[in-house]
C-alpha cells in the first residue's frame, strides 16, 4: 500500500525529486557552458542519494564541510572530495585515515604553520591554499605574502587554490552578482598566476557560490566551481535571482494544531527547531518571516501567508489578509518553503521523497553532526 503525505509524522522534510532533478541538470548544463567542472557542495543535502544524482548528471567529485560528511560519502563509495573548511592538525589524522582506506580527500589551509604540518605528515594529503576574494572569512588576498609562504611550506602537497564569494549573498541584482563573480574569478586566478610565477604547480583553481556561478559572465582561468544550495533552493536564493521560487525542491510538512480566526492566524507544529530561525529574507526584497506557507501539495494557495513567529516546536502563521481565512481544521497539513534550506534541513535526519504528487516514493537518509 502506497505511503502518502498524510501518513507521515510531522514536522518532516519533503523533497520533490522532480524539482531536484531539474535543478541539478540545469546547473550541470550551465557549468558545461562555462567550460568548468562542477564539484557540488553537499553541506546542504548531506545525502548519498542526492550526491549520486549530481554525479550522474556530470559532477566531478563533491565538496564537504564536515568530517562526518567526508566519512559518510566515503563509506558510500564517493572518493574525490574537497573538505572545504580550514584543516586543523588534529583533524588531519582523520583525513589521512579516510584516504588510507580508499578516499582521496583534499583539504584547505591559509596558515603557514599548518601547511608545514601537512607537509611533514606521513600521508600525502592534497591541499589547496584558501584565498580571500572579498568575503573576509577564510583565506588571504592574492597579493598577501602568506600566499607564497603557505605554498612553499606545502611543497608537493600543493594541489591548487580555492575561494568562496559568500559575500555574493549581499547582492540584490543580476548585474551585482555578475560583478561579484568577476571579482571572485579575478582574485582566484591572480592567486594561481602568482603561485605559478613562483614555480609552483597549480592544478585546481576552485571558486563558486550558487549566485556567482549562476551569473558569471565567464570563468576563464577557473577549473571548477562548488555551488551547492542550487539543488534545493530556498526563499532567499529566489529573492536574489539564483533561481525561480518554483524551483524550491525542499519543504517542511507541518500539521495545523491551532486555529485563531479572529486574528487571521494559524498555529502549526513546526517551530524554530524544524524550520530554523534563519531570517535571511528579512534583508532581501521580500521578508518571508520564517517561511512561506504552501498547501499540502506544495502550491502557493494561501497568497503571502508566512510563519511570523517560531517558538521551539510551535510556528504561528499570519494569513494573507487579501485572502479569506483558510478553511482548515486541526490536523490538516501545510508545507513551509524555507528561508535558508541548509539551516532548515540540518535539524532533520531524512527526506521523504515525492515526485510531483502526494505519494512518498522513497526515504533518503542524511548525515548530521561533525565527527
Amino acid at each position: 500500500m502506497a505511503v502518502i503525505l498524510s501518513d507521515l509524522p510531522t514536522p518532516c522534510l519533503i523533497l520533490d525529486r522532480t524539482i531536484l532533478a531539474r535543478n541539478i541538470e540545469a546547473m550541470a548544463a550551465h557549468a558545461r557552458r562555462l567550460g568548468v567542472a562542477l564539484r557540488p557542495h553537499m553541506k546542504t543535502a548531506k545525502s548519498i542519494d542526492v550526491a549520486n544524482m549530481a554525479i550522474d548528471a556530470g559532477a566531478q567529485g563533491i565538496t564537504v564541510s564536515t568530517l562526518a560528511e567526508a566519512a559518510y560519502f566515503a563509506r558510500h563509495g564517493i572518493t574525490d572530495m574537497i573538505y572545504a573548511a580550514g584543516i586543523t592538525p588534529r583533524k588531519l589524522a582523520t583525513i589521512a585515515a579516510l584516504n588510507a582506506a580508499g578516499a582521496d580527500i583534499a583539504v584547505i589551509t591559509d596558515d603557514p604553520a599548518t601547511a608545514a604540518v601537512i607537509a611533514a605528515h606521513q600521508s600525502h594529503v592534497r591541499t589547496l591554499v584558501e584565498v580571500d576574494t572579498g568575503e573576509h572569512r577564510g583565506g588571504m588576498a592574492s597579493s598577501d605574502d602568506r600566499l607564497l609562504a603557505v605554498a612553499a611550506n606545502l611543497g608537493d602537497r600543493l594541489a591548487g587554490v580555492l575561494t568562496h564569494a559568500g559575500h555574493s549573498y549581499a547582492g540584490r541584482t543580476v548585474a551585482e552578482m555578475a560583478d561579484i563573480a568577476e571579482l571572485e574569478r579575478v582574485g582566484i586566478t591572480a592567486a594561481a598566476t602568482r603561485l605559478r610565477a613562483a614555480g609552483h604547480t597549480v592544478g585546481i583553481v576552485s571558486m563558486g557560490s550558487s549566485p556567482t556561478v549562476r551569473h558569471a559572465r565567464h570563468l576563464n582561468g577557473v577549473t571548477e566551481v562548488r555551488a551547492g544550495v542550487y539543488m534545493f533552493g530556498d526563499l532567499f536564493q529566489a529573492g536574489i535571482h539564483t533561481h525561480a521560487i518554483t524551483d524550491i525542491a525542499m519543504t517542511v510538512l507541518a500539521s495545523v494544531i491551532g486555529l485563531r480566526p479572529a486574528e487571521h492566524r494559524l498555529v502549526i507544529d513546526a517551530g524554530g527547531i524544524a524550520l530554523s530561525k534563519d531570517r535571511s529574507t528579512q534583508a532581501g526584497p521580500r521578508d518571508y518571516g520564517y517561511g512561506l506557507v504552501l498547501d499540502q501539495q506544495g502550491r502557493a494557495a494561501y497568497g503571502e501567508s508566512t510563519v511570523v513567529s517560531a517558538y521551539q516546536e510551535h510556528g504561528v502563521i499570519a494569513c494573507d489578509p487579501a485572502h479569506p481565512f483558510p478553511l482548515l481544521r486541526v490536523g490538516d497539513l501545510l508545507r513551509i518553503a524555507p528561508n535558508h534550506t541548509c539551516m532548515t534541513a540540518a535539524a532533520h535526519d531524512r527526506y521523504y521523497v515525492v515526485q510531483g504528487n502526494e505519494e512518498v516514493r522513497a526515504t533518503w537518509d542524511r548525515v548530521n553532526g561533525w565527527l
